[in-house]
This record gives C-alpha cells, sequence and structure tokens, in this order.
C-alpha cells in the first residue's frame, strides 16, 4: 500500500528526511504532494505534514519550520520524553506529539556542528557541545527507536500499514567490523635508525628479541585476526594511513618500506580496504588525493572508503574534500573522545551538506564503538569495554540497525600496555549472534 505525504512546501530538506525514514530504513513505496484534492482522494496511508487538519481520515504532523528553511541559524531545542525516550520539536498534533522529520534531520545532518561551537585539542567538534551528549542519550540510536515508535503511531492510525520492516525482512543486524592500521608494527621494518633512537629512549629486551626474530612483533596480530575473520565468516574493512612522511600524529611505517606494500597487498586480495588519510592531509585537498593515488597503487584497487585518523575532520569542508578526491563511502561518523552515535542513528546514510542545501553521494556510516576511546579517553579495564561494547551491541541489535566498530591492530597484539584487550575482542565476537 503507498503512502502519500502531503506538505504545503517541498524542499531538499524534506525529500532527503522521507527517502531515508520511508524508503531506507521502512522500505515502503511513498510519495510526496502539495496537491490538497489528490491527498483528500489518495486511498491508502495518509500522513498530513501541516499545520492544518485536512481530512478525516490522516496521520498529521504539525511541522517545526526547519524542513522549510534554507539557511543554517540557531533552533530552540527542548527536549521532553516519549516512552523513556528523549525528542524535541513539540507539536499540538493528536496523533504524534513531535516533528520526527525535523528532529531526525537536525541530528543526522549534524546541523549542531555548522553553527559557532568549541572545538577541542584537536580541533575537533567537541562531543560535549552536542545534543546528544548534553541531553544524556548519546548511547543510543535514537532515531531509530524514534522510527520505531512512528511506525506504531500510524499502525493505530491505518491497522493496515505492515512494512516489511516490522517482521524483520528488511534491515537485519549486521556487524562491520572495522580497523585502522596506523602503527602497523612496533619495531620491525622502521629501520635502523628508529630503532636505535627508539632503544636508547627505552631500553627493551623486546625490540631485540623481535628484530632478531626470536618473538613476533607485539603490533603483528594480522594472521590471528585472519583467522578469526575466517572462522566466523566476517567481511572487516581495514584502513591503511599510507603517508609519505611522519609527523607528530602520522607515525606509520612509510609506504616506501617493501613491508607495507606486502601488507596493504595481502588485505587488498582478501578485504576491502580504505584509506585513512593522515593528519597532514586534514586540510590539504592535494595531500588527500596523494595518498589516494599512493594507496590504490599498492593495493592495485580503486579506492573509495575512507576514515579519518583521529576522526579528525570538520563539516562541510571535510566531506567536501572527500567528494572531490573520488570516495563514495565515509566511516568517521563518531567521535574519538568517547562511544556513542554521534548522529543519533545506527544505519548509512547518504550526507547531506547543510551549506549548500543538497544531499550528496557520500555515504555516511558511522561507528559507535571504539576501543581507543575506551582505553584512552573514557580509562576502562578490559573488562568494563567489554560490558560497554556488549550494550552497544544490544542497541544496534534492537533496532536492526548496523554495529560499526573500530579497533586497532597494536592494541589488539602482544604489548603489556594493553594485556586483556585482544583476548577480550575475540570474546565479544565468538559471544555475539551475526
Amino acid at each position: 500500500m503507498t503512502l502519500l505525504l502531503y506538505s504545503p512546501s517541498h524542499t531538499a530538506r524534506l525529500q532527503y528526511t522521507c527517502n531515508f525514514i520511508f524508503k531506507e530504513l521502512l522500505n515502503i513505496d511513498f510519495s510526496l504532494t502539495s496537491n490538497v484534492e489528490e491527498f483528500k482522494s489518495h486511498d491508502g496511508i495518509k500522513i498530513n505534514y501541516s499545520s492544518n487538519i485536512v481530512t478525516d481520515n490522516e496521520f498529521q504532523i504539525s511541522p517545526d519550520n526547519l524542513l522549510f528553511e534554507e539557511n543554517i541559524a540557531p533552533q530552540k531545542i527542548d527536549c521532553f520524553e516519549i516512552n523513556s525516550n528523549k525528542v524535541f520539536f513539540k507539536t499540538d498534533s493528536p496523533h504524534f506529539s513531535f516533528d520526527i522529520f525535523a528532529a531526525s534531520f537536525y541530528l543526522m545532518t549534524r546541523y549542531e556542528e555548522y553553527l559557532p561551537h568549541k572545538k577541542d585539542m584537536y580541533g575537533r567538534y567537541a562531543h560535549e557541545n552536542s545534543l546528544a551528549f548534553k541531553e544524556g542519550f548519546l548511547n543510543i540510536p535514537l532515531i531509530n527507536l524514534w522510527v520505531k515508535d512512528f511506525v506504531l503511531a500510524i499502525q493505530n492510525r491505518f491497522p493496515s500499514f505492515t512494512p516489511r520492516w516490522l517482521s524483520g525482512h528488511h534491515s537485519p543486524f549486521t556487524f562491520i567490523p572495522t580497523y585502522d592500521v596506523d602503527i602497523a608494527y612496533s619495531y620491525k621494518h622502521k629501520g635502523v635508525a628508529r630503532n636505535i633512537g627508539g632503544f636508547l629512549k627505552s631500553p627493551s629486551l623486546e625490540r631485540i628479541s623481535v628484530l632478531s626474530g626470536i618473538k613476533n612483533d607485539p603490533f603483528d596480530t594480522y594472521d590471528w585476526l585472519n583467522e578469526l575473520h575466517e572462522k566466523l565468516g566476517l567481511k572487516p574493512i581495514y584502513f591503511f594511513l599510507v603517508a609519505t612522511q611522519n609527523s607528530l600524529y602520522d607515525k606509520n611505517i612509510l609506504p616506501a618500506k617493501k613491508a607495507m606494500w606486502r601488507l596493504i597487498k595481502s588485505h587488498a586480495e582478501k578485504y576491502t580496504i580504505g584509506l585513512h588519510p593522515s593528519w597532514q592531509s586534514g586540510d590539504e585537498k592535494r595531500l588527500l588525493k596523494k595518498e589516494k593515488e599512493q594507496l590504490e597503487l599498492m593495493s592495485e584497487k580503486v579506492i573509495t572508503s575512507s576514515r579519518q585518523h583521529y576522526i579528525q575532520f570538520n563539516l562541510p569542508k571535510g566531506y567536501r574534500n572527500l567528494l572531490e578526491a573520488g570516495f563514495t563511502d565515509d566511516y568517521s561518523m563518531g567521535y574519538g573522545s568517547i562511544n556513542g552515535f554521534r548522529a543519533s542513528v545506527a544505519s548509512s546514510f547518504n550526507w547531506f551538506d547543510l551549506g549548500k542545501n543538497e544531499e550528496t553521494g557520500l555515504r555516511i556510516h558511522p561507528f559507535c564503538y571504539m576501543e581507543a576511546n575506551s582505553y584512552y579517553e573514557q580509562k576502562l579495564s578490559a573488562p568494563s569495554a567489554y560490558e560497554e561494547l556488549m550494550h552497544y551491541y544490544a542497541a544496534c541489535k534492537q533496532v536492526n540497525g548496523t554495529l560499526i566498530t573500530i579497533w586497532h591492530n597494536h592494541m589488539l597484539g602482544s604489548d603489556k600496555l594493553y594485556k586483556g584487550w585482544g583476548e577480550m575482542y575475540e570474546q565479544f565476537l565468538q559471544t555475539i549472534e551475526i
């Protein structure tokens, strides 16, 4: 049964939001109309997105003005609760008490990140600025939960409304493990000068044992991960940092090393790989394209996916640079300072460029868990991080969402600093239902 949504005005913002909720999340046919007579005569589900009642048989949502604006301006946000979840953009509609379209658009587009805000120590949007953090819903996929309530409310008005999403036939839970390889090895392949300097700074028998071939490099977890992936039928994505020179935050083995070529080529043959743009390429479009070309040369693959090193990007410039460089998918939507749902959603979506007021072809894949956040920022032990990770697994599974996690090869190995984290990850993989 076709769903018809009436609105006095069609805008790019409204079309984008409806496409995401109805087509992508619910997998149902819908149309937009501004013709009142067409709406009245429609024989099917009717949603009236206007302030006035049009027919006796409709589902009405009184709209906030956000989706009918073209500018970017501070919005009045007053949160309240429905079904134990925070909502905002309150309406006087008898059928739904907040504007789910405007609220979803506000969160998913990261509207607040276009407004004046304080940066963190790395020049990123600080998570403390966000509505989700301030209102305590950063740890749940709020938009997905809203949509579940939305469906039930429509069903209450139109009992024949039975989207396939309800029966679980669409958008099943998906788990995508991803890895950032920004320090490929602890001691190996770093050259004589770097190893001598490292030894003088911190004398270590382990370094000597690894370089002499007696012990395995503590960051070399690649074979172990391969075995896990094959055993459990996982399809991971690896992101490689290939900066041509090291800097304060870019410390990987340089791409001139044959070992890096072998490592990247072997992974490209088995898995999807993407670029981990270096810190140096942050605002340098030329460097970004150069690194993309470098990874393509090393992998013999066309590279279209990226995730920013240190999750260092700002809107809209960061995503515009990716589009210009030829990327189609980005996995940076999350925080590098705390775990949670930065865009309040556990599903991928196309990026909407608020500055240009248009939907783009860049697909955003949000992550909600990174072990480095648990360890460095939240100061959690491996057992406590396991509980946190299981929370995000349950939260994504509850809404048939996608759980994307970030791991680093060096935190999963035998380095004493990260003792227990590799075992924790293996326990998680063997516990969850995929």
